[in-house]
């Protein structure tokens, strides 16, 4: 059994007890936070309290976590691009299509079930397998996993302090006004449609992200991102507001836009069957040897086919 004990402080409160407790433990999803509060595991000031109660400035929130929920995933075969290994980290470049956790509708398939296969014992035995954050399902790219539990508490503090360095591209529709530029509108769950996020709303939290143009084609740029924050969807959703979507992206984006093109262009876009965005790098102080870290991984072969296509009709 896992136990965190969190102090609620100002800057908290009035959140979701659910929100409160992803913004502190970044390394649970928000649906496992809400299984534990129904089925009693997580009790402020021990009591039990809803989901949507408004924590306050010096609530306790003592959250449990069974260990045995990790025997429900299984191993399967499923192929892993290792970028870097050793004995406190494995680096990946995640593959698009591969969600990250186990899930109802996507039991199987998922990355924990490939790291099961991978090395079963070494993730059994730390806590959500190792995951320490996560990409989309269909973002590419770099992804860094513990593989004990001194590693995934230095690389949790990490992400939460945001010294981590988080770099992506992406192709989005439109020209950019400049070379680059910052977009710090706040995200939050979206007020009608649960599945998104979204810049309005009640319960939204800070974000920034800085873009920087890296190259331009008819009526397209790739865009070089660096996260200050990680809210969940956050390139997507800025990218959206500033109306210059990411192409594919099938919650974010709209078809309307591809009808702006010619028949030749709206014909190739018709065969993007994902978002174009890619975690190509990701730094970060080594838990083990405490010496700073950088990986990169290559533009996916549909992304870098896309722009190839556009240099070749559009330049």
């Amino acid at each position: 059994m896992q136990t965190h004990i969190i102090d609620v402080t100002e800057q908290n409160q009035k959140e979701r007890l659910d929100v409160a407790i992803v913004n502190f433990l970044p390394q649970y999803t928000r649906s496992h936070i809400i299984r534990l509060i129904k089925t009693g595991f997580i009790l402020v000031n021990n009591r039990s309290k809803k989901a949507s109660y408004k924590v306050r400035t010096g609530d306790q929130i003592k959250i449990r976590v069974p260990e045995c929920q990790q025997l429900d995933a299984l191993p399967e075969s499923i192929p892993l691009k290792i970028i870097y290994e050793d004995q406190d980290i494995l680096i990946i470049n995640k593959q698009a299509n591969l969600v990250i956790h186990p899930a109802p509708g996507h039991l199987n398939g998922t990355l924990v079930n490939a790291l099961l296969h991978y090395n079963n014992q070494q993730f059994l035995n730390v806590n959500r397998f190792g995951i320490v954050h996560r990409l989309d399902q269909d973002t590419t790219g770099c992804m860094v996993v513990a593989k004990n539990r001194m590693a995934q508490n230095h690389l949790n503090n990490a992400f939460k302090e945001r010294s981590v360095d988080k770099r992506y591209q992406c192709v989005v529709y439109g020209r950019m006004p400049s070379e680059k530029g910052k977009i710090d509108f706040p995200i939050g769950r979206h007020p009608v449609h649960r599945k998104k996020m979204s810049t309005i709303g009640k319960h939204v939290r800070s974000a920034e992200t800085h873009w920087k143009v890296s190259f331009q084609f008819n009526q397209f740029t790739l865009l070089n991102i660096l996260l200050k924050t990680g809210r969940t969807h956050q390139i997507r959703v800025h990218c959206a507001a500033i109306n210059h979507p990411i192409v594919g992206d099938p919650l974010y984006g709209s078809q309307k836009n591809n009808r702006n093109y010619k028949s030749d262009i709206q014909d190739y876009l018709k065969g993007i069957t994902r978002q174009m965005l890619h975690a190509y790098k990701l730094g970060f102080v080594h838990p083990g040897t405490q010496k700073y870290m950088q990986f990169e991984a290559p533009l996916p072969q549909d992304m870098a086919e896309f722009l190839e296509w556009g240099k070749q009709n559009y330049i």
